[in-house]
């Protein structure tokens, strides 16, 4: 059974992240990213030094909502990072792989890749309309897909260099001996794509129905995203290439969840008091993209994560964090867990 690190001890409150990671020379491709998580995760790379990629549609200004490709470029900037605007839709074969092919010819490889881009709507089946639907399975699910099948072969040439660097031996091609051997060689950063998608709820029968029942259409694209992971984690793990989902314990203060706020009357505002800042979902996945997380298997041997599904929380736990409070937007309201959980 896997279990993750962690320390004998108690910790003593720990309130600031332990998230010193150095990603000098790394380039990360991020879907979407103008704003809300994926702006605060590109940002949040930038910060430790990392090449960071955008692919997003947002070439002007929205009306109502801040931020556009370009404007995240200038913040990755200003944070200490290299950045590339890709004007596109993760729906588009061809913008997919014009970002790929543009990252690599700008900064040589690609070596995270980050599926943030992610549309939503939680009405019931009969409510739902049908464009909607097509709107999220080709967003969450066919997007996350194709760019992660056009970004594979540049994360294993990553892996490759990345195992020749450490002076980690030739992989073997026996699927569970070579997995372990690959990823359990290389220390530290590992290539590696990460998702952000929810752990899949499981009953004593299989999937458990909650919330498949609460917002069909939504939950099956989510779910498509997640199924990538498992199926990417067994497909690479073989070429030293890490795959991991990301989802928030709890609201995040994004445009998504005022927009939700919005259409809930008096109850949107303790939506909103409820959440807790985008900083606490960049944090975590910097810490996974840096291989700060590690695993110990049966043999007892660490290694990179890898086919996990996480929460911020539960990754900033185990850097040892103890006291969430300033993530929080309202410290003093009780928070509210993210669907999915």
């Amino acid at each position: 059974m896997t279990q993750f690190t962690a320390s004998d001890t108690e910790p003593s409150p720990v309130s600031a992240p332990a998230v010193t990671a150095d990603l000098h020379g790394r380039t990360a491709l991020i879907s979407g990213g103008s704003r809300g998580i994926g702006h605060a995760i590109a940002v949040a790379l930038a910060a430790r030094g990392a090449n960071v990629a955008l692919l997003a549609k947002t070439d002007a200004p929205h009306p109502k909502l801040a931020g556009t490709v370009h404007t995240a470029v200038e913040d990755i900037r200003a944070a200490g990072g290299q950045g590339l605007a890709v004007v596109g839709d993760v729906r588009r074969d061809e913008d997919v792989s014009a970002a790929v092919e543009r990252t690599v010819e700008t900064f040589g490889g690609i070596d995270m890749l980050i599926n943030n881009a992610s549309a939503i709507d939680l009405s019931p089946t009969e409510v739902v309309d049908i464009k909607r639907y097509d709107l999220m399975h080709d967003i969450n699910v066919r997007g996350t897909f194709l760019l992660s099948k056009m970004a594979a072969p540049h994360l294993r040439t990553s892996a490759a260099k990345h195992q020749a660097d450490a002076g980690v031996g030739s992989v073997g091609t026996a699927a569970d001996g070579s997995a372990a051997e690959s990823l359990g060689g290389a220390a530290g950063f590992t290539p590696q794509i990460l998702t952000l998608s929810p752990p899949l709820a499981l009953g004593e029968s299989g999937l458990d129905p909650v919330w498949l029942g609460r917002h069909l259409a939504y939950t099956m694209s989510k779910y498509g995203m997640s199924m990538t992971t498992l199926g990417l984690a067994e497909e690479l793990a073989a070429d030293g290439v890490a795959v991991n989902s990301l989802w928030p314990a709890t609201y995040i203060d994004t445009a998504a969840i005022r927009n939700l706020a919005a259409l809930a009357g008096e109850q949107g505002e303790s939506m909103i008091r409820g959440a807790r800042r985008v900083d606490i979902v960049a944090d975590a996945a910097v810490a996974v993209l840096s291989g700060q997380l590690m695993t110990i298997p049966e043999d007892g041997a660490a290694r990179p994560v890898s086919g996990q599904f996480l929460t911020d929380e539960q990754v900033l736990r185990q850097l040892g964090v103890t006291d969430f409070s300033d993530y929080a937007v309202d410290p003093q309201s009780e928070l509210i867990p993210d669907a999915f959980l």
